[in-house]
């Protein structure tokens, strides 16, 4: 079987560890979509899309025009960068996701009504250090519209919670969860702490599935918080993340690979990858 890593860190601890488990037996390749523009011949049996730069989602496309198998497909990774176009189609589903609306840019949320409680600000595409902040009040989000004045972001309106974010992951049927400290507690960002899924509150575990599902997406996380009475509340979706400290996430990852990867291709036109256009 041959597999493909679309790319551009092969030593990332997800993917050498899947990669060693699947070799010796298998071909797997790297290809760097810095670099790379086309897949050689042959080619492989299924490619996993780690990356989610413009030049990753090109040769994903192509890949898929050729026929290929692409984990996630190119369709539903471009869905989840977006945010705005993420939560209408969550909300469409009827997803509990948080109410999400686009602003133009921080300095045009600065230039209108006054805030009339705290909102949480993100970068309307999600990727690497992008803005993620809760404003309190006008004079933070003064400071947010000077240092991001250009940024396109949306705003959702903050839910009171512990500030403890349940990370929810799945791989192919292989569901993980932890517990980290939010960017937005007052502590700031803290420390990943193990969580069973035994101890996730009824219908949790569901609920991911569903979200595989409306998505179309085989590796995903899905970030929850506990807005009271074990209430779920959707606040974002990845395509793809890294399920970093997990036991047995590479072995679930090299399963998924050797059973075929799950779901249709985007050209398969499975519920989930039309949305692409949002």
């Amino acid at each position: 079987m041959r597999v493909g890593l679309i790319t551009p860190d092969a030593g990332h601890p997800l993917l050498a560890a899947t990669a060693a488990l699947l070799t010796p037996g298998h071909h797997v390749e790297t290809l760097d979509p810095g670099t790379v523009t086309e897949a050689p011949e042959p080619l492989a049996d299924v490619y996993l899309l780690k990356s989610r730069t413009p030049r990753a989602l090109s040769l994903a496309r192509a890949l898929e025009r050729r026929g290929a198998r692409v984990v996630n497909s190119a369709a539903a990774t471009a869905l989840c960068q977006d945010r705005a176009a993420m939560a209408e189609h969550a909300r469409r589903a009827g997803l509990p996701y948080a109410a999400t609306r686009m602003v133009t840019t921080p300095a045009r949320l600065a230039s209108g009504p006054r805030l009339s409680g705290p909102v949480v600000v993100k970068s309307r595409h999600s990727r690497r250090h992008d803005l993620v902040a809760r404003l309190d009040d006008d004079t933070r989000l003064r400071e947010i519209a000077a240092t991001w004045p250009h940024e396109p972001v949306v705003v959702q309106e903050f839910a009171p919670n512990s500030g403890w974010d349940h990370k929810l992951w799945a791989i192919g049927d292989r569901l993980f969860a932890a517990l980290r400290r939010s960017e937005l507690s007052p502590g700031g960002r803290g420390p990943t702490l193990p969580l069973a899924l035994e101890g996730l509150p009824p219908g949790w575990t569901a609920l991911v599935r569903r979200v595989g599902e409306v998505f179309a997406l085989d590796v995903y996380g899905v970030d929850v918080i506990d807005t009271g009475d074990g209430a779920p509340l959707i606040v974002d979706i990845n395509a793809f993340p890294g399920v970093r400290g997990q036991a047995g996430a590479p072995e679930a990852l090299a399963a998924l690979v050797l059973c075929g990867a799950g779901r249709p291709s985007a050209a398969d036109g499975r519920p989930g990858h039309e949305s692409e256009a949002i």
